[in-house]
């Protein structure tokens, strides 16, 4: 494309001297040459646009030429502009200027470099020539040409500050030669730079290269005052500067820099330093002025021997900037300049300290001040400020905007400074030297992992974090860096501390650990959770333990997948409850975040549960069953509720669910608002049998190891309530033999119950099996059968009876037929009716 746009100017450039050639013959009167000679007068002046009539509407051009004596540029400032036509086409009203005019005798202007099209009103930058002449080409076909076209100034000056920067480079050829100096600090110590035809716009297709050689202890300063360059964008593909650490361009690369810079100061490691300046051939408007630059040759700046070269690395470029990255947790030492001399005045020196921050690795800093004394401004001891020397520490990544003005702390005098935390994985020191010398500092810093973690933080670094009540009644846990995914490799501690007065309380709003290799085969012992306890979760997992006393704990639970912990409460009389993550070194999930809530201590049963002894069989029921055992009533919150269950020795407890229907669901997330704990083991140890949802398979029906059992419902604040559950249990004797006279055996389960709770109308032998209500059910149609017979006979003895009362009636009623005052028709219809029947 570039190269069809320069065609296309050619081809425009050429058509308009034809089109002059064709349409006037009248010479070009308006022609003006400006030249330089020994005369102070010819060293400038000014030039304006012709003035003349053009009633035909001619194409007229004029050429102003000018010309310098050898090593002289010449230079062009417009001060009006104001032509037809609108950039970049300007077809009736035109500027073209030539800057790179190398042989103006022997070379037309239509080979030589174009330096660029202007029309309008915006006024051309100024320009400087890249040899001793330039030219500029003004077209119109305007019918009447005034001065107040364009005006402007040109002046002819010296081209030493351009040819006199250093020795010319031998190797260097064509239209670099002009621009490829070697600089030596035996010769000139310090000096100016600039680019070929600063601070007019610079030339394309350039390649200038600049080398600074100092003597051995010298280190080389540049300072770039000015520095305007065409940008293409963060890498500079186009225009560029590009400076090198050494003496050539295969030395370590400092930066490539274009666009505008400011304050762009750089310094070499050593004695050498390359800088190259490279300009594209290409047509596109872009008018840039170069820069302008002081370099500087010294043995005074910073030596770098203070940099320890085990974990810091001197930035390339800078006097006595460092950065340090961490190396897993490493730690290291830093130092003022010159330690443990006094360090030099008037030095600046940044610490670039950073922790790793990756998807795996998340680190915070850790400094610690050892040694410090920066001597605070004499003149000035009425304030605590530091207004000479001083130490200022960033935290915030706020060098990453540059803002040195907003720091975290600052320092200064004779006191050792606190330690330092930082909250994220940077730490920036700036140092700065006052007018006064000083010892300085020596300091210590530690990468720590940052977990992110809300709690009280061990104090060596690990994943280890504690929650009392001396600090906050309540708040939040959470798995290291959620919600990001948390890393591999890692065991993390959560420690819970209640007051004997207290109770801890634990909640899980979001739960997700990884748990791969879980197969459905192998969950079939589970019920209907997909992953729980040691048998199953053993890649990434989490435990919860019940801390009985400092020395001892007891675990509750092991959980991962999806599958999440339902509410937990630290018994009463227990001093805690923590938590455990384990993490290996396969993939990562996001974890789990969850509330801690330390509540006043609560009766040994809860809210709702009891002490069962001296019951053969009975019933326990969730709160508020049938109904929900929440509601948005306040009076419904979190509850807990405990039943201890006692069988006589001897005996174990039958237990089974008619109902069962709690939120949640074991197998998709676990039962996060409710869950049902249930102990029925021998071995208080082993952790309970976690139930909720609507379904239970096996864990239908549980016996116990012994004679106790334990059940404790838990309900989180967030539970949104469901029916419940209502559980039967059984006394079952421990024994294979049931034959005594109160014995009752089961026949499908085998159990031994006693007698006296056959016919009670409750399947105590189990869910499944009704032999103790089966025989009752026969002896019910009997004693039915009994009954109706017993009816039977009853209304046949009142039949009979009245059959003979009626008889012996009927002769009295003839009796009383006879008798005068008795109505003829007066008679009982029933005994007339029964008689009938009867004849």
């Amino acid at each position: 494309p570039m190269n069809a746009m320069m065609k296309l100017k050619v081809v425009f450039i050429v058509t308009t001297f034809s089109a002059v050639a064709k349409n006037q013959d009248l010479g070009n009167v308006c022609d003006e040459t400006f030249i330089s000679t020994s005369s102070s007068n010819s060293k400038n002046g000014t030039f304006a646009a012709p003035v003349f009539l053009n009633p035909d509407g001619y194409v007229r051009q004029c050429t102003y030429n000018f010309r310098g004596l050898p090593n002289e540029r010449v230079m062009i400032q417009f001060e009006e502009f104001n032509l037809l036509g609108t950039p970049p086409e300007c077809y009736h009203e035109h500027i073209d200027i030539f800057t790179e005019i190398e042989n103006p005798d022997k070379q037309p202007l239509i080979e030589t470099p174009f330096g660029g099209r202007f029309c309008g009103q915006n006024i051309p930058r100024l320009r400087i020539s890249l040899f001793q002449s330039m030219a500029m080409v003004f077209l119109t076909d305007r019918k009447n040409i005034t001065e107040g076209r364009f005006t402007g100034f040109y002046e002819f000056f010296p081209d030493e500050k351009y040819r006199r920067i250093g020795s010319p480079d031998m190797k260097a050829e064509g239209r670099s030669s002009l621009c490829s100096f070697e600089i030596h600090g035996s010769q000139q110590k310090n000096g100016e730079l600039y680019s070929p035809t600063y601070p007019g716009t610079y030339p394309k297709n350039l390649k200038c290269w600049y080398k600074f050689v100092g003597e051995p202890g010298q280190r080389i300063r540049l300072e770039f005052r000015d520095f305007d360059l065409f940008y293409g964008g963060a890498h500079c593909p186009f225009d560029r500067v590009t400076i090198y650490d050494g003496p050539d361009n295969l030395a370590d690369k400092i930066g490539t820099y274009c666009g505008q810079m400011r304050n762009l100061v750089v310094y070499s490691t050593k004695n050498m330093l390359y800088v190259s300046f490279t300009t594209l051939k290409r047509t596109a408007p872009v008018f840039n002025r170069g820069f302008f630059g002081l370099y500087e040759f010294s043995e005074n700046y910073v030596k770098l021997d203070f940099i320890q070269k085990s974990d810091a690395e001197h930035i390339r470029g800078t006097e006595c900037d460092q950065k340090i990255l961490s190396q897993k947790e490493s730690r290291g030492q830093v130092f003022s300049p010159n330690y443990p001399f006094p360090y030099q005045a008037d030095i600046v020196c940044r610490y670039f300290i950073y922790g790793m921050q990756d998807s795996q690795n998340l680190e915070r800093v850790v400094l610690t001040f050892e040694k410090f004394e920066i001597p605070r401004d004499l003149n000035n001891r009425k304030t605590d400020r530091c207004t000479d020397g001083y130490v200022k520490v960033y935290i915030q990544g706020q060098e990453e905007e540059h803002k040195y003005n907003k720091h975290d702390y600052e320092f200064c005098g004779q006191r050792t400074p606190s330690e330092i935390h930082s909250p994220g994985p940077r730490l920036v020191i700036l140092f700065k030297a006052g007018s006064t010398q000083g010892p300085g500092f020596k300091a210590n810093y530690r990468f720590e992992t940052e977990y992110q973690i809300p709690g009280t933080p061990a104090p060596d670094g690990s994943c280890k974090f504690e929650y009392k009540t001396d600090s906050k009644l309540d708040g939040r846990f959470n798995s290291p860096r959620h919600p990001q995914n948390y890393p591999n490799n890692i065991n993390c501690t959560y420690l819970f501390w209640s007051k004997p007065s207290q109770q801890v309380m634990l909640v899980f709003d979001h739960f997700r650990v990884r748990a791969d290799n879980v197969s459905q085969e192998t969950n079939s012992s589970l019920g209907n959770w997909k992953a729980y306890g040691r048998e199953m979760c053993n890649e990434d997992y989490v435990e919860i333990f019940t801390i009985i006393n400092p020395n001892e704990r007891q675990l509750l639970g092991r959980y991962c997948s999806t599958s999440s912990p339902g509410p937990v409460v630290s018994p009463r009389g227990t001093v805690g409850l923590e938590l455990f993550l384990h993490t290996d070194g396969n993939a990562v999930y996001s974890g789990f975040k969850g509330r801690y809530m330390f509540i006043e201590a609560q009766s040994p049963f809860g809210e709702c549960g009891g002490n069962i002894t001296d019951a053969e069989n009975g019933i326990i029921k969730s709160p508020n069953f049938p109904e929900k055992y929440t509601s948005t009533q306040r009076d419904y919150g979190s509850k807990v509720c405990h039943w201890y269950v006692y069988a006589k020795p001897g005996h174990k407890i039958l237990l089974y669910f008619s109902d069962f229907e709690v939120e949640g669901n074991p197998a998709d997330r676990g039962c996060p608002a409710a869950a049902l704990r249930v102990w029925p083991w021998r071995d208080v140890a082993r952790t309970p049998i976690e139930l909720c949802g609507d379904s239970l398979d096996q864990y239908k029906e549980v016996v116990s190891d012994s004679n106790v059992l334990r059940l404790s419902f838990y309900l989180a604040d967030k539970a949104v309530g469901a029916k419940g559950f209502k559980a039967i249990y059984t006394e079952v004797k421990e024994t294979t033999s049931c034959t005594g006279p109160g014995e009752f055996l089961c026949k499908n389960t085998g159990h031994c119950i006693s007698r006296s709770l056959q016919c009670n109308h409750v399947r105590n032998c189990g869910v499944d099996d009704s032999s103790d209500e089966d025989e009752c059910l026969k002896e019910t149609e009997v004693n039915e059968f009994m009954l109706v017979a017993l009816g039977l006979g009853i209304t046949s003895l009142v039949a009979i009876g009245l059959i003979i009362y009626c008889r012996r009636y009927r002769r009295k009623k003839y009796i009383r037929r006879e008798h005068p005052m008795l109505p003829a028709h007066a008679h009982f219809h029933t005994c007339e009716s029964i008689d009938t029947i009867t004849v």
